[in-house]
């Protein structure tokens, strides 16, 4: 099959492409990428294939190479009444999203090579989108004995992470740490002191106070953070830091850049949009981990990402049933779902606000992302697999959760005017969604 995408704005930072190019894929990868201008000039071949194809007019829209959420929750096994491989796949697909990375903590806990397996397996029978699975570090995740990483790296497995809490055997993490760098894998931190954060809901401060609830500090953060950049840099791990939510923290990303240290670092869409001040009430819309923070950690955050201390947006799509989301914040588990709406929170809250460049955009959201897992993909270019994500950049729209793919509809943000829409997703050259 060939598709032919005529009239776009292309943005590929990794072939320093940006501007007015047709692109014809075939079958699952890209055949060509000609300048507008120059595709009048196409010889009898060319004018043939095109002729032959399905084509998409992307007058007014953006290309790009499709997004890779470094950090997603399927729940499946164990918890698929709140999420699936295949309904996390769509939904991610209606995002823009053409890969994404799934969190460990299912149950069983994703630990060994048959679990990866099975992960791909599954995927490859139900999901519209690649599937990267990432391992635990230890087995459950319970924090007492290391995994297969070797196993697991070999099944598949992009990473591992603990994620959902920190290992806090630091001489077990490091022997962990130590295995993922001879596999060649990253090892992704979800930063948390377990003997700090007690019984925690929501960011400590004046808004917890008012909501008389119980308050998660920075230190919670801070501390396994610089624990975490040490440790990397003593074994030589590649080290990424997932949803980064204090000023410290990205304090201590750019400290470790400027040492060369091998650490990225991601940080959500729900985090350098809101702060705990933004919490109407008891909500569990607005409960995740790590909390929404104040004002001026958010600030932070934004300055991080504009300055390219921070590499990556991630999600953490993170769905839960309604029933346990109309909970009290002491009673509702922690996250919201956010692969449906992360472009176009990107795009409404730092794109048209000034603070990324487009390409700056694309980059945090494919070309990073692809870099740290070491894959072959973030680029439009003749004989790269057909990734590509076409979006109007200039669609106004209100979230409605009610038409999410993904089974979990708990968010903050719905009923929110933005900016931006996805309207086409190719994966592996074909089109697993489309806005009709």
């Amino acid at each position: 099959m060939l598709i032919y995408i005529k009239n776009g704005y292309v943005i590929d930072p990794a072939s320093n492409h940006e501007g007015y190019f047709d692109i014809l894929i075939e079958k699952d990868k890209i055949k060509w990428v000609k300048e507008h201008s120059a595709a009048e000039a196409l010889n009898d071949n060319q004018k043939e294939e095109v002729v032959a194809a399905q084509i998409i007019d992307a007058n007014g829209m953006y290309v790009m190479p499709g997004f890779i959420d470094l950090h997603v929750h399927l729940r499946e096994p164990g918890f698929e009444h709140k999420e699936s491989i295949r309904t996390g796949a769509l939904a991610a697909a209606a995002g823009g999203f053409t890969s994404i990375c799934p969190m460990p903590n299912t149950k069983p806990a994703t630990d060994d090579a048959e679990k990866i397996e099975l992960i791909l397996r599954k995927a490859s029978e139900e999901a519209v989108v690649h599937i990267l699975p990432i391992g635990a570090v230890t087995l459950g995740q319970s924090g007492e004995q290391l995994t297969d990483v070797t196993g697991m790296a070999n099944a598949g497995a992009v990473a591992i992470s603990e994620d959902g809490k920190s290992v806090m055997d630091t001489a077990l993490y490091v022997q962990g740490m130590k295995l993922a760098q001879e596999a060649g894998i990253p090892v992704f931190a979800h930063c948390e002191d377990k003997s700090l954060v007690g019984n925690g809901v929501i960011n400590e401060g004046p808004k917890a106070k008012e909501l008389k609830l119980p308050g998660i500090s920075n230190a919670v953060e801070d501390i396994i953070t610089a624990r975490d950049i040490l440790l990397a840099k003593e074994t030589g791990v590649r080290l990424h830091l997932c949803h980064c939510s204090t000023k410290d923290s990205v304090k201590m990303v750019a400290l470790a850049k400027q040492e060369d240290l091998p650490v990225t670092g991601e940080v959500c869409p729900h985090h350098f949009i809101l702060s705990d001040e933004d919490i109407p009430s008891d909500d569990s819309n607005y409960k995740m981990n790590p909390p929404l923070r104040s004002k001026e950690d958010v600030k932070a955050l934004i300055e991080a990402l504009k300055n390219d201390v921070i590499d990556v947006i991630a999600t953490d799509h993170a769905p839960h049933s309604q029933e346990e989301k109309a909970k009290s914040m002491t009673e509702a588990p922690f996250g919201i779902v956010g692969s449906e709406t992360a472009f176009a929170l990107t795009m409404t809250q730092l794109v048209n606000t000034g603070y990324l460049t487009p390409k700056q955009m694309v980059e945090k959201l494919s070309v990073n992302p692809a870099k740290i897992l070491g894959i072959d993909k973030g680029c439009i270019g003749a004989g790269k697999i057909a990734d590509l994500v076409i979006a109007d950049p200039q669609a106004e729209y209100v979230i409605d959760k009610n038409s999410f793919y993904s089974k979990g509809k708990n968010t903050p943000f719905h009923g929110k005017k933005v900016v931006g829409r996805i309207e086409y997703t190719i994966v592996a050259g074909k089109i697993v969604y489309h806005r009709e």
